[in-house]
């Protein structure tokens, strides 16, 4: 099966996918509401957790992007240099753009526009909360996205390796040098198991699976275990929601505009980002399978690692924390919407001379 499928290509789009909002909304009144009316349940599953990663999250977290790992062909990484462009444009995102535009976001709303109506003694500290949400690129959730807006999966998990290891150099001096801090204290537990479970776990299993399956049964059967393990990953995406929602369904109902005021400045910079993405690799001729996945990483936060990062400096009950939970709520649906857009948007996309990608070149 390619990696990176031309519109002509696009396979029937199934039952879940095709009423995947609805889905994602129902998910977010279940998650908020059972929350809400069950907090010792949710509680009980959220102190499920090593170096601040939520074991069932997690679970779900493998169940999403494993099958979504099968499509990649490790034997063709080495060829991901091809796309120098889009890799460029995602970490120029990532690293120069996305940490200092929400830094600029957090305080012209936070502490300007919507000032009055926060606490003020937190305004700091939500602001915060928010240029460590926006500092460390999403590790595992961008295989999901990459996938459903039908991305190049060797140039997503190149990318997101890549992002990996600058993170853990960039990371601390970043976030330090815009909190206006001597050092921060990076969570190393949490950055490392999370890079452990969402991508060294995943990619064994992944590729240990494929191997079998291409020995027993060649490209067919490889292709039959894809279209039967399509639904479990977006189960397992409404199933995450619903936990994400749960763990936090009281603050939600208790902080409604709290938590309204600062989902602005993180859906700004998400659309910022992408779109910005999105146009400069256009503007480079990066092909569409590699243009999606590109602004989706851009946009996207690493939120375990915020969260985690946010509850070791300034602690639990702080503004901060809550900032990152924020991020943490919209994540999901706000990411769904960007993906729309990218899909809804290829054939403008390709309007514009487009560089062939290996795969594309291969197929000629």
């Amino acid at each position: 099966m390619s990696d990176a499928i031309s519109a002509a290509d696009t396979p029937r789009i199934g039952f879940f996918e095709r009423y995947l909002t609805l889905w994602v909304a129902l998910c977010i009144v279940a998650g908020t509401g059972l929350g809400y009316l069950l907090p010792g349940t949710f509680a009980r599953l959220g102190a499920m957790e090593v170096a601040s990663v939520n074991l069932p999250v997690a679970v779900l977290i493998w169940l999403m992007i494993i099958p979504m790992l099968l499509k990649v062909d490790f034997g063709a990484l080495g060829q991901v240099g091809r796309h120098w462009r889009g890799i460029g444009v995602t970490l120029f995102i990532n690293w120069a753009i996305k940490p200092f535009s929400m830094a600029l976001l957090g305080w012209l709303f936070v502490r300007h526009v919507f000032a009055p109506w926060l606490p003020a003694g937190q305004v700091d500290s939500y602001i915060a909360g928010l240029i460590l949400l926006a500092a460390a690129p999403c590790t595992a959730m961008v295989f999901v996205w990459s996938n459903l807006c039908r991305g190049d999966a060797n140039f997503t998990l190149s990318q997101v390796a890549l992002n990996d290891a600058i993170m853990v150099v960039a990371f601390a001096p970043l976030v330090a040098l815009l909190l206006g801090l001597s050092s921060i204290t990076v969570p190393w537990a949490t950055l490392a198991l999370s890079v452990g479970l969402y991508i060294v776990v995943p990619v064994v299993v992944a590729l240990l699976l494929r191997r079998w399956l291409l020995a027993h049964g060649g490209p067919a059967r490889l292709d039959a275990w894809l279209a039967r393990l399509a639904p479990v990953s977006l189960v397992a995406l409404l199933l995450t929601l619903v936990l994400l929602f749960g763990f936090q369904g009281r603050q939600i109902i208790d902080q409604p505009l709290v938590i309204a005021i600062l989902a602005v400045p993180i859906l700004i910079q998400v659309y910022f980002n992408s779109g910005l993405a999105y146009w400069l690799n256009r503007r480079l001729g990066v092909a569409h399978c590699v243009a999606g996945p590109s602004a989706l990483i851009g946009a996207s936060n690493f939120f375990e690692l915020a969260v985690a990062t946010a509850v070791s400096v300034f602690g639990v009950h702080s503004g901060a924390a809550l900032a990152t939970v924020v991020g943490v709520l919209i994540e999901v649906p706000v990411m769904l919407s960007v993906v729309r857009i990218v899909n809804r948007s290829q054939r403008w996309y390709e309007g514009a001379p487009v560089r062939p990608t290996a795969t594309q070149a291969d197929r000629a």
